[in-house]
């Protein structure tokens, strides 16, 4: 089997790979929202560690550190993961909630009111 890769790879691929792995396992007897919803966070705690107390010019040389750059691959894969584990578990599709979520984005922050500002919408 190759790789899988961004190019390549589909939202239902990984999806079904990770349920795949959780099944082998039998792991959804575990797998409740709550307790996906408190792993995820956990996760990206574990994803914030190696970037903090750092500018966010050093955030992003750590990032690009060829010697930290594998662990915080495996951080964000645990994110990652877990969140389509969630969706697994609640049967959301993916796709579907980031192109309804986008499209909500887009009416909270049109581009000409929120082009190169950091404010949240009920700022601008």
């Amino acid at each position: 089997m190759a790789a899988l890769t961004d190019s390549t790879a589909t939202i239902s691929d990984l999806k079904k790979k990770v349920l795949a792995f959780v099944r082998e396992r039998d792991w959804e007897q575990f797998h409740s929202p709550k307790n996906l919803s408190m792993a995820l966070a956990a996760e990206t705690g574990e994803l914030m560690e190696h970037f903090l107390w750092a500018t966010p010019e050093a955030s992003k040389a750590i990032a690009a550190d060829p010697a930290k750059r594998g662990r915080i691959a495996d951080e964000l894969a645990d994110v990652i993961i877990y969140a389509l584990e969630f969706a697994n578990t609640t049967g959301l599709d993916v796709a579907a909630a980031i192109e309804t979520k986008m499209e909500a984005n887009a009416k909270k922050y049109p581009v000409e009111k929120s082009r190169g500002r950091a404010d949240k919408y009920t700022e601008l």
